[in-house]
């Protein structure tokens, strides 16, 4: 049985959050509902991100209400406002204490420790996603034409632009901090060695790539395919000059989401028809965690070390087990 197995949600499940060893379901209707049943109403709309608040206490939420949420079983705290606009984008540093959250064309950074401390940077398109690097200093923000790099403390300055033609709709750091990835508008990724901005094209995929995670230094995971799409990224060159394997292909479904343990050995995979599956990559064995197939996965995390979380377009929604029970 599963851990964990809710009654459908009433809404799309945008995102799944771990906090304090719980899953933490944000839904399109604006609520945060955990596994243990509580819920709260965060926002007068449909959530449209969710990541862990940076002390490792509840949930940080953006809406189209403009509105960026601190939600805890029970409680709400309203940390930002932007009248008229979406807060569709949002991200935090656990080691600096800082979040980051899009609103059109401005982002905006928070320091929860200052609740005075307030930069604003400005593109001249919107931004679609946020990052920050692995010290919590420096804040990557993708838009139309490429990333910028932010140092996320100083006020006045010009971001470094990396820059490639196209919308830049989500961003990952590596572990390391040397290598920033980009998923595109079209079907395909970007990335940059920060060291000296060179470009690296990651094509070849039939489906845009709404969802990658990094496993360790080693490997970079994907969406956007009929098996998960690892990427090598172990060496000085990451990727470049080296083919992707695809892990787990099936003619009959696509990869939507993709998440990992924190220890980057295993990797689980949410597909299109319902199903989910992990993989223990040192060992390469492959099991089924949920079989019953039904709307696309929409949101996928791992819970500690042994539990994954989740949901899909439809409000389905669950914890499971990483062995399959």
């Amino acid at each position: 049985m599963n851990a964990f197995d809710a009654p459908r949600f009433d809404a799309y499940v945008t995102e799944i959050v771990a906090d304090s060893g719980r899953a933490a379901f944000a839904l399109g209707e604006g609520v945060v509902a955990w596994e243990d049943g509580a819920r709260v109403q965060a926002h007068d709309g449909a959530i449209l991100a969710a990541v862990a608040h940076p002390s490792g206490q509840g949930v940080v939420t953006g809406g189209d209400d403009g509105r960026l949420v601190w939600s805890r079983p029970h409680d709400i705290r309203v940390l930002a406002e932007v009248p008229r606009k979406w807060v569709d984008a949002v991200a935090a540093a656990p080691v600096s204490g800082l979040i980051a959250f899009a609103a059109g064309r401005e982002v905006h950074v928070l320091d929860v420790k200052a609740p005075d401390f307030r930069r604003v940077f400005s593109h001249d398109a919107s931004v679609a996603a946020l990052a920050f690097d692995p010290k919590g200093r420096r804040l990557a923000t993708a838009t139309y034409g490429g990333a910028a790099l932010w140092y996320a403390r100083i006020a006045e300055q010009k971001p470094v632009m990396l820059r490639w033609a196209g919308s830049h709709v989500a961003l990952a750091f590596s572990p390391d901090g040397r290598f920033l990835i980009s998923s595109m508008q079209e079907a395909a990724l970007h990335g940059w060695r920060l060291s000296d901005a060179r470009d690296m094209r990651m094509g070849g995929y039939p489906a845009k790539v709404r969802s990658l995670v990094f496993l360790g230094d080693a490997w970079l995971a994907t969406s956007g395919a009929n098996g998960a799409v690892l990427w090598p990224f172990a060496g000085s060159n990451g990727p470049m000059g080296k083919q992707a394997m695809e892990l787990g292909w099936d003619e009959s479904a696509l990869v939507t989401r993709v998440a990992g343990d924190p220890r980057g050995e295993t990797l689980v995979v949410g597909l299109d028809d319902g199903r989910i599956w992990a993989s223990h990559l040192p060992s390469e064995r492959r099991v089924t965690l949920r079989a019953e197939k039904g709307p696309p996965i929409s949101a996928l995390t791992v819970v500690g070390h042994d539990r994954v979380a989740w949901g899909d377009e439809e409000g389905g929604a669950g914890v499971l087990g990483l062995e399959g029970g």
